[in-house]
């Protein structure tokens, strides 16, 4: 089976591109949403980012992620405690659930794939490619926070050009160029090397 990842910067469109995979039939694991569900039900974990970031971590037994990105976002070294944490579990997780799928090929989404080593058993990774402005008003939208907010917080991931320069396919979601037939291309080009194998 032929493992893909899909990486992008933040506003990039990842989500977008891993949905249109997932109509065509291909399973998608994401990291990010199963590093959240992880930080909810992992005790050791649970304990763990009590013990470096305070009780106020969790709420009513509920991450507050509010709490915790005010700390994070704002000091690089309690970010890469809480990645040194959290990213072997999803990992892990990620493994786990690859194991258990069927078809062609899986995709993995993930924002942080070169950070954090989640991309190293991968056979291929696309990226998803965003000119920065048009990022930037996508997560002011989405998130109702400021443009210096979304600053920090790409200032947080490797520069997209770099990251871009890293995968081995990329997907322009600039608003000028159709998504769904670079999909489809990809998808195809998949479905052929898992024949071949």
């Amino acid at each position: 089976m032929i493992k893909v990842g899909i990486t992008g910067g933040i506003g990039s469109g990842k989500s977008t591109v891993s949905n249109i995979f997932k109509v065509l039939g291909i399973p998608v694991f994401d990291a990010d949403s199963a590093a959240k569900e992880i930080m909810e039900r992992d005790e050791d974990l649970k304990l763990a980012l009590q013990e470096e970031f305070g009780q106020e971590v969790y709420a009513d037994g509920k991450l507050n992620r509010k709490y915790l990105a005010g700390i994070v976002f704002n000091d690089a070294h309690r970010l890469e405690i809480l990645n040194s944490l959290v990213h072997p579990a999803s990992i892990a997780a990620g493994l786990q659930w690859a194991t258990k799928q069927t078809t062609p090929y899986i995709i993995k989404e993930a924002a942080l794939m070169f950070e954090a080593g989640s991309g190293l058993n991968l056979d291929y990774i696309i990226g998803v490619y965003a000119p920065q402005a048009i990022r930037i008003k996508r997560v002011m939208d989405r998130d109702g926070v400021s443009r210096q907010d979304v600053l920090n917080r790409m200032g947080k991931q490797i520069n997209e050009e770099m990251k871009m320069k890293l995968c081995d396919f990329i997907i322009v979601n600039d608003e000028q160029q159709l998504v769904i037939p670079q999909v489809l291309k990809l998808h195809e080009h998949f479905l052929a090397l898992s024949k071949a194998d």
